[in-house]
Protein backbone atom coordinates (compact mmCIF):
# COMPACT_ATOMS: atom_id res chain seq x y z
CA UNK A 1 0.00 0.00 0.00
CA UNK A 2 1.23 3.19 -1.05
CA UNK A 3 2.39 5.64 2.29
CA UNK A 4 -0.03 8.55 1.44
CA UNK A 5 -2.64 6.00 0.59
CA UNK A 6 -1.75 4.41 4.17
CA UNK A 7 -2.01 8.31 5.33
CA UNK A 8 -5.45 9.24 4.25
CA UNK A 9 -7.09 6.11 4.65
CA UNK A 10 -8.72 6.68 7.94
CA UNK A 11 -10.04 9.97 6.82
CA UNK A 12 -11.97 8.13 3.39
CA UNK A 13 -13.70 5.56 6.60
CA UNK A 14 -17.68 5.57 7.35
CA UNK A 15 -17.00 5.03 10.70
CA UNK A 16 -14.57 8.38 10.83
CA UNK A 17 -17.72 10.41 10.15
CA UNK A 18 -20.13 8.68 12.19
CA UNK A 19 -17.53 8.78 15.62
CA UNK A 20 -16.81 12.80 14.31
CA UNK A 21 -20.80 13.07 14.48
CA UNK A 22 -20.90 11.11 17.44
CA UNK A 23 -18.40 13.56 19.46
CA UNK A 24 -20.17 16.54 17.91
CA UNK A 25 -24.15 15.34 19.47
CA UNK A 26 -21.75 15.05 22.70
CA UNK A 27 -20.20 18.47 22.40
CA UNK A 28 -23.65 20.33 21.61
CA UNK A 29 -25.08 19.70 25.29
CA UNK A 30 -22.29 21.75 26.35
CA UNK A 31 -23.18 24.71 23.76
CA UNK A 32 -26.36 24.57 25.56
CA UNK A 33 -24.85 25.13 28.69
CA UNK A 34 -22.27 27.89 27.92
CA UNK A 35 -25.73 29.96 26.52
CA UNK A 36 -27.34 29.77 29.60
CA UNK A 37 -24.46 29.91 32.36
CA UNK A 38 -25.52 32.83 34.11
CA UNK A 39 -21.58 33.85 34.18
CA UNK A 40 -20.63 37.13 31.77
CA UNK A 41 -17.89 36.22 28.97
CA UNK A 42 -17.49 34.80 25.75
CA UNK A 43 -15.61 33.04 23.12
CA UNK A 44 -13.53 30.49 24.03
CA UNK A 45 -13.65 31.34 28.29
CA UNK A 46 -17.53 30.41 28.06
CA UNK A 47 -17.19 27.57 26.20
CA UNK A 48 -14.72 26.31 28.72
CA UNK A 49 -17.38 27.37 31.93
CA UNK A 50 -19.86 25.78 29.64
CA UNK A 51 -18.28 22.18 29.67
CA UNK A 52 -18.15 22.36 33.22
CA UNK A 53 -21.35 23.10 33.90
CA UNK A 54 -22.30 19.70 32.47
CA UNK A 55 -20.85 17.60 34.95
CA UNK A 56 -22.94 17.87 37.50
CA UNK A 57 -26.35 16.89 35.77
CA UNK A 58 -23.90 14.41 33.72
CA UNK A 59 -23.48 13.00 37.18
CA UNK A 60 -27.35 12.67 38.10
CA UNK A 61 -28.24 11.18 34.38
CA UNK A 62 -25.35 8.76 34.05
CA UNK A 63 -26.99 7.30 37.90
CA UNK A 64 -30.43 6.51 36.28
CA UNK A 65 -30.03 2.97 34.64
CA UNK A 66 -31.88 3.36 31.22
CA UNK A 67 -29.36 6.03 30.24
CA UNK A 68 -26.43 3.24 29.36
CA UNK A 69 -28.91 1.70 27.57
CA UNK A 70 -29.60 4.51 24.97
CA UNK A 71 -25.99 5.55 24.97
CA UNK A 72 -24.33 1.60 24.46
CA UNK A 73 -27.15 1.80 21.78
CA UNK A 74 -25.66 5.08 20.30
CA UNK A 75 -22.03 3.12 20.53
CA UNK A 76 -22.59 0.61 18.71
CA UNK A 77 -24.48 2.27 15.38
CA UNK A 78 -21.60 5.20 15.55
CA UNK A 79 -18.19 3.86 16.96
CA UNK A 80 -18.23 0.45 15.57
CA UNK A 81 -20.41 0.17 12.81
CA UNK A 82 -20.33 -2.83 10.90
CA UNK A 83 -16.25 -3.94 12.36
CA UNK A 84 -15.76 -7.16 13.15
CA UNK A 85 -13.48 -8.70 15.54
CA UNK A 86 -11.95 -12.06 16.29
CA UNK A 87 -14.50 -12.55 19.04
CA UNK A 88 -16.63 -15.76 19.73
CA UNK A 89 -19.97 -14.00 18.46
CA UNK A 90 -17.34 -11.93 15.67
CA UNK A 91 -18.82 -9.04 16.68
CA UNK A 92 -16.77 -5.88 18.07
CA UNK A 93 -20.33 -4.30 19.00
CA UNK A 94 -21.10 -7.20 21.23
CA UNK A 95 -18.19 -5.26 23.39
CA UNK A 96 -20.72 -2.61 24.16
CA UNK A 97 -23.56 -3.43 26.40
CA UNK A 98 -27.26 -2.28 25.60
CA UNK A 99 -28.81 -3.70 28.92
CA UNK A 100 -29.54 -0.94 32.09
CA UNK A 101 -27.14 -0.42 34.89
CA UNK A 102 -27.36 -3.69 36.81
CA UNK A 103 -25.28 -2.31 39.44
CA UNK A 104 -23.72 0.81 41.03
CA UNK A 105 -20.55 -0.05 39.53
CA UNK A 106 -21.90 -0.10 36.05
CA UNK A 107 -23.94 3.28 36.95
CA UNK A 108 -20.35 5.08 37.87
CA UNK A 109 -18.29 3.64 34.37
CA UNK A 110 -21.72 5.22 32.44
CA UNK A 111 -21.48 8.55 34.80
CA UNK A 112 -17.27 8.64 33.51
CA UNK A 113 -18.28 7.67 29.73
CA UNK A 114 -20.85 10.66 29.69
CA UNK A 115 -18.31 13.09 31.39
CA UNK A 116 -15.91 11.99 29.02
CA UNK A 117 -17.97 12.01 25.64
CA UNK A 118 -19.20 15.63 26.36
CA UNK A 119 -15.51 17.02 27.55
CA UNK A 120 -14.19 15.11 24.44
CA UNK A 121 -17.04 16.24 22.25
CA UNK A 122 -16.71 19.82 23.42
CA UNK A 123 -12.86 19.62 22.12
CA UNK A 124 -14.09 18.11 19.11
CA UNK A 125 -17.00 20.60 18.07
CA UNK A 126 -14.42 23.66 19.24
CA UNK A 127 -11.72 22.50 16.78
CA UNK A 128 -14.25 21.84 14.19
CA UNK A 129 -15.34 25.54 13.96
CA UNK A 130 -12.21 27.56 14.94
CA UNK A 131 -9.93 25.32 13.02
CA UNK A 132 -11.35 25.71 9.48
CA UNK A 133 -12.03 29.64 10.56
CA UNK A 134 -8.28 29.82 11.20
CA UNK A 135 -7.87 28.34 7.30
CA UNK A 136 -9.77 30.66 5.70
CA UNK A 137 -7.87 33.84 7.77
CA UNK A 138 -4.53 31.95 6.54
CA UNK A 139 -5.56 31.88 2.92
CA UNK A 140 -7.14 35.52 2.65
CA UNK A 141 -4.51 36.59 4.76
CA UNK A 142 -2.60 40.18 2.66
CA UNK A 143 0.93 38.13 3.03
CA UNK A 144 1.80 35.63 0.78
CA UNK A 145 3.56 33.71 3.16
CA UNK A 146 0.85 33.24 5.84
CA UNK A 147 -1.29 31.20 2.79
CA UNK A 148 1.27 28.38 3.08
CA UNK A 149 0.08 27.94 6.14
CA UNK A 150 -3.47 27.74 5.41
CA UNK A 151 -3.38 23.80 5.43
CA UNK A 152 -1.94 23.26 8.84
CA UNK A 153 -5.41 23.79 10.77
CA UNK A 154 -6.88 21.18 8.29
CA UNK A 155 -4.26 18.77 8.77
CA UNK A 156 -4.44 19.06 12.21
CA UNK A 157 -8.41 19.30 12.80
CA UNK A 158 -8.26 15.80 10.69
CA UNK A 159 -5.73 14.62 13.10
CA UNK A 160 -7.91 15.56 15.97
CA UNK A 161 -10.78 13.67 14.55
CA UNK A 162 -9.13 10.25 13.99
CA UNK A 163 -7.34 10.33 16.79
CA UNK A 164 -10.69 11.44 19.81
CA UNK A 165 -12.73 8.75 17.33
CA UNK A 166 -10.33 6.08 18.18
CA UNK A 167 -9.97 6.96 21.96
CA UNK A 168 -13.87 7.18 22.36
CA UNK A 169 -14.11 4.08 20.75
CA UNK A 170 -11.48 2.64 23.14
CA UNK A 171 -13.35 4.67 26.03
CA UNK A 172 -17.10 2.71 24.89
CA UNK A 173 -15.42 -0.05 24.82
CA UNK A 174 -13.93 0.17 28.55
CA UNK A 175 -16.59 1.99 30.05
CA UNK A 176 -19.83 0.73 28.55
CA UNK A 177 -18.72 -2.94 28.18
CA UNK A 178 -20.79 -5.59 29.96
CA UNK A 179 -19.93 -6.46 33.37
CA UNK A 180 -19.15 -10.09 34.51
CA UNK A 181 -22.32 -10.57 35.34
CA UNK A 182 -23.88 -10.08 32.19
CA UNK A 183 -20.63 -12.24 30.01
CA UNK A 184 -21.77 -14.90 31.94
CA UNK A 185 -25.39 -14.69 30.90
CA UNK A 186 -24.33 -14.59 27.55
CA UNK A 187 -22.28 -16.84 27.65
CA UNK A 188 -25.00 -18.94 29.18
CA UNK A 189 -27.55 -18.00 26.35
CA UNK A 190 -24.91 -19.16 23.72
CA UNK A 191 -24.77 -22.04 25.73
CA UNK A 192 -28.81 -22.50 25.10
CA UNK A 193 -28.33 -21.96 21.91
CA UNK A 194 -25.98 -24.33 20.52
CA UNK A 195 -27.49 -26.91 22.95
CA UNK A 196 -30.85 -26.27 20.84
CA UNK A 197 -29.45 -26.52 17.81
CA UNK A 198 -27.66 -29.68 18.60
CA UNK A 199 -31.47 -31.02 19.45
CA UNK A 200 -32.78 -29.65 16.20
CA UNK A 201 -30.23 -31.30 14.07
CA UNK A 202 -30.98 -34.65 16.56
CA UNK A 203 -34.29 -34.32 15.24
CA UNK A 204 -34.21 -33.76 11.66
CA UNK A 205 -31.96 -36.57 12.07
CA UNK A 206 -34.12 -38.75 13.36
CA UNK A 207 -36.86 -38.10 11.41
CA UNK A 208 -35.41 -37.64 8.32
CA UNK A 209 -33.75 -40.60 8.65
CA UNK A 210 -36.54 -42.30 9.65
CA UNK A 211 -38.86 -41.52 6.63
CA UNK A 212 -35.82 -41.74 3.79
CA UNK A 213 -35.30 -45.12 5.39
CA UNK A 214 -38.74 -46.26 5.51
CA UNK A 215 -39.58 -45.24 2.18
CA UNK A 216 -36.54 -46.72 0.26
CA UNK A 217 -37.32 -50.29 2.17
CA UNK A 218 -40.29 -50.45 1.49
CA UNK A 219 -40.10 -49.18 -2.24
CA UNK A 220 -37.54 -52.15 -2.53
CA UNK A 221 -40.24 -54.66 -1.03
CA UNK A 222 -43.07 -53.42 -3.00
CA UNK A 223 -41.24 -54.04 -6.14
CA UNK A 224 -40.16 -57.22 -4.74
CA UNK A 225 -43.49 -58.14 -3.79
CA UNK A 226 -44.66 -57.73 -7.48
CA UNK A 227 -48.52 -57.78 -5.67
CA UNK A 228 -50.88 -54.69 -6.46
CA UNK A 229 -51.97 -54.64 -2.74
CA UNK A 230 -49.00 -54.71 -0.96
CA UNK A 231 -47.74 -52.13 -3.65
CA UNK A 232 -50.61 -50.15 -2.48
CA UNK A 233 -50.15 -50.12 1.51
CA UNK A 234 -46.60 -49.58 0.72
CA UNK A 235 -46.99 -46.69 -0.84
CA UNK A 236 -50.20 -45.37 1.45
CA UNK A 237 -47.41 -46.02 4.51
CA UNK A 238 -44.16 -44.19 2.41
CA UNK A 239 -46.73 -41.07 2.11
CA UNK A 240 -47.84 -40.93 6.09
CA UNK A 241 -44.15 -41.01 6.65
CA UNK A 242 -43.29 -38.54 4.42
CA UNK A 243 -45.93 -36.47 5.67
CA UNK A 244 -45.48 -36.77 9.36
CA UNK A 245 -41.27 -35.86 7.87
CA UNK A 246 -42.44 -32.60 6.64
CA UNK A 247 -44.24 -31.69 9.39
CA UNK A 248 -41.33 -32.30 11.06
CA UNK A 249 -39.01 -30.30 9.28
CA UNK A 250 -41.39 -27.62 9.27
CA UNK A 251 -41.37 -27.03 12.53
CA UNK A 252 -38.07 -27.18 13.24
CA UNK A 253 -37.14 -24.59 10.26
CA UNK A 254 -39.91 -21.72 12.04
CA UNK A 255 -37.61 -22.55 15.02
CA UNK A 256 -34.39 -21.56 13.49
CA UNK A 257 -36.12 -18.64 11.42
CA UNK A 258 -37.99 -17.35 13.82
CA UNK A 259 -36.06 -18.20 17.14
CA UNK A 260 -39.29 -18.70 18.84
CA UNK A 261 -39.59 -21.65 21.31
CA UNK A 262 -40.13 -24.89 19.70
CA UNK A 263 -44.08 -25.13 19.16
CA UNK A 264 -46.40 -28.15 20.30
CA UNK A 265 -47.17 -31.16 18.40
CA UNK A 266 -44.12 -33.25 18.96
CA UNK A 267 -44.81 -36.61 18.66
CA UNK A 268 -45.11 -38.41 21.85
CA UNK A 269 -44.55 -42.08 22.84
CA UNK A 270 -48.52 -41.56 22.72
CA UNK A 271 -47.81 -42.22 18.68
CA UNK A 272 -45.94 -44.79 18.88
CA UNK A 273 -47.93 -46.92 17.26
CA UNK A 274 -47.51 -45.08 14.00
CA UNK A 275 -43.65 -46.18 14.05
CA UNK A 276 -44.74 -49.79 14.66
CA UNK A 277 -46.89 -49.81 11.65
CA UNK A 278 -44.98 -48.31 9.21
CA UNK A 279 -41.98 -51.20 10.27
CA UNK A 280 -44.76 -53.50 9.86
CA UNK A 281 -45.14 -51.69 6.30
CA UNK A 282 -42.00 -51.69 5.70
CA UNK A 283 -41.32 -55.97 5.96
CA UNK A 284 -40.39 -56.36 9.34
CA UNK A 285 -42.53 -58.53 11.58
CA UNK A 286 -43.02 -56.28 14.45
CA UNK A 287 -43.90 -58.07 18.07
CA UNK A 288 -44.66 -55.04 20.03
CA UNK A 289 -45.63 -54.76 23.80
CA UNK A 290 -46.99 -51.59 25.03
CA UNK A 291 -47.75 -51.29 28.53
CA UNK A 292 -48.71 -48.73 31.61
CA UNK A 293 -50.33 -45.33 30.71
CA UNK A 294 -48.30 -43.98 27.77
CA UNK A 295 -50.24 -40.64 28.16
CA UNK A 296 -49.16 -39.78 31.67
CA UNK A 297 -45.45 -39.78 30.26
CA UNK A 298 -44.03 -36.42 31.58
CA UNK A 299 -43.66 -33.90 28.11
CA UNK A 300 -39.86 -34.21 27.35
CA UNK A 301 -39.33 -38.00 28.49
CA UNK A 302 -42.17 -38.79 26.14
CA UNK A 303 -40.82 -37.06 23.41
CA UNK A 304 -37.45 -38.18 23.83
CA UNK A 305 -38.54 -42.01 23.96
CA UNK A 306 -40.09 -41.20 20.93
CA UNK A 307 -36.96 -40.70 19.26
CA UNK A 308 -35.00 -43.44 20.45
CA UNK A 309 -37.52 -46.03 19.47
CA UNK A 310 -37.41 -44.23 15.97
CA UNK A 311 -33.70 -44.24 15.71
CA UNK A 312 -33.62 -48.11 16.77
CA UNK A 313 -36.50 -49.07 14.26
CA UNK A 314 -34.62 -47.00 11.73
CA UNK A 315 -31.36 -48.83 12.52
CA UNK A 316 -33.09 -52.19 12.18
CA UNK A 317 -34.71 -51.40 9.09
CA UNK A 318 -30.97 -49.42 7.42
CA UNK A 319 -29.05 -52.55 8.54
CA UNK A 320 -30.69 -55.69 9.15
CA UNK A 321 -33.56 -55.00 6.68
CA UNK A 322 -36.87 -57.02 7.34
CA UNK A 323 -36.35 -59.13 10.04
CA UNK A 324 -38.55 -59.61 13.00
CA UNK A 325 -38.37 -56.77 15.95
CA UNK A 326 -39.48 -57.27 19.07
CA UNK A 327 -40.52 -54.03 21.03
CA UNK A 328 -41.62 -53.12 24.22
CA UNK A 329 -42.70 -50.06 26.08
CA UNK A 330 -43.56 -50.26 30.13
CA UNK A 331 -43.98 -47.17 31.43
CA UNK A 332 -43.92 -47.96 35.71
CA UNK A 333 -43.86 -45.89 38.72
CA UNK A 334 -41.01 -44.08 38.26
CA UNK A 335 -39.56 -45.00 34.76
CA UNK A 336 -40.17 -45.63 30.87
CA UNK A 337 -38.51 -48.72 29.74
CA UNK A 338 -37.64 -49.41 25.96
CA UNK A 339 -36.56 -52.39 24.83
CA UNK A 340 -35.97 -53.01 20.89
CA UNK A 341 -34.58 -56.10 19.71
CA UNK A 342 -33.77 -57.68 16.50
CA UNK A 343 -31.70 -60.94 14.82
CA UNK A 344 -28.89 -60.20 12.83
CA UNK A 345 -28.30 -61.82 9.47
CA UNK A 346 -24.63 -61.75 9.58
CA UNK A 347 -21.75 -60.53 11.48
CA UNK A 348 -21.48 -57.24 8.95
CA UNK A 349 -24.69 -55.52 10.10
CA UNK A 350 -23.67 -56.18 14.00
CA UNK A 351 -21.03 -53.45 13.35
CA UNK A 352 -22.37 -51.54 10.53
CA UNK A 353 -24.87 -49.28 13.09
CA UNK A 354 -21.83 -48.28 14.93
CA UNK A 355 -20.45 -45.79 12.39
CA UNK A 356 -23.19 -43.49 12.52
CA UNK A 357 -24.08 -40.88 14.88
CA UNK A 358 -27.95 -42.61 15.72
CA UNK A 359 -26.85 -44.72 18.55
CA UNK A 360 -24.72 -42.27 20.12
CA UNK A 361 -27.77 -39.96 19.96
CA UNK A 362 -29.96 -42.53 21.45
CA UNK A 363 -27.50 -42.50 24.88
CA UNK A 364 -27.13 -39.02 25.00
CA UNK A 365 -31.11 -38.75 24.73
CA UNK A 366 -31.19 -40.83 27.90
CA UNK A 367 -28.02 -39.03 29.56
CA UNK A 368 -29.78 -35.89 29.40
CA UNK A 369 -33.16 -36.98 31.52
CA UNK A 370 -31.11 -38.53 34.11
CA UNK A 371 -31.31 -42.00 32.62
CA UNK A 372 -29.56 -44.82 30.42
CA UNK A 373 -29.00 -46.59 27.37
CA UNK A 374 -27.68 -49.40 26.19
CA UNK A 375 -26.83 -50.70 22.24
CA UNK A 376 -24.85 -53.41 21.26
CA UNK A 377 -25.12 -56.92 19.98
CA UNK A 378 -27.40 -59.22 22.48
CA UNK A 379 -28.15 -63.54 22.74
CA UNK A 380 -27.35 -63.59 18.99
CA UNK A 381 -29.18 -60.51 17.79
CA UNK A 382 -28.63 -56.65 18.76
CA UNK A 383 -30.47 -54.68 21.29
CA UNK A 384 -31.23 -51.00 22.45
CA UNK A 385 -32.41 -50.97 25.69
CA UNK A 386 -33.37 -47.41 27.49
CA UNK A 387 -34.75 -46.77 30.80
CA UNK A 388 -35.88 -42.81 31.57
CA UNK A 389 -37.18 -41.95 34.84
CA UNK A 390 -40.20 -39.99 35.02
CA UNK A 391 -39.74 -38.66 38.44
Amino acid sequence: MHPLHRLFRPLTRTVTCTRWLHLVVGGLFAMVCMFVYPGEGGGRSALLLGSLATVPPLVVLGLVPAVRVAEGVQARLMLVPGLRSRGPDRSEAAAIATAPAASWADRWRTVGWLVLRVQLGTVTLAASVWLPTAAVDLAVHRQWAYALLAPLPLVALAALVVGAGELVAAAARWLLAPSAAERIAALEERAERLLEHNRLARELHDSIGHALTTAVVQAGAARAAGSPEFTERALGAIEETGRHALEDLERVLKVLREGAQDPAGRPTLADARRLLDAADGSGAEVIAELTGPLESVPGPVSREGYRIVQEALTNVLRHAGPVPVTVRIAVTGDAVELDIRNPLPGPRPAAAPRRGSGLRGIRERAALLGGRAETGPYEGGWRVSARLPTA
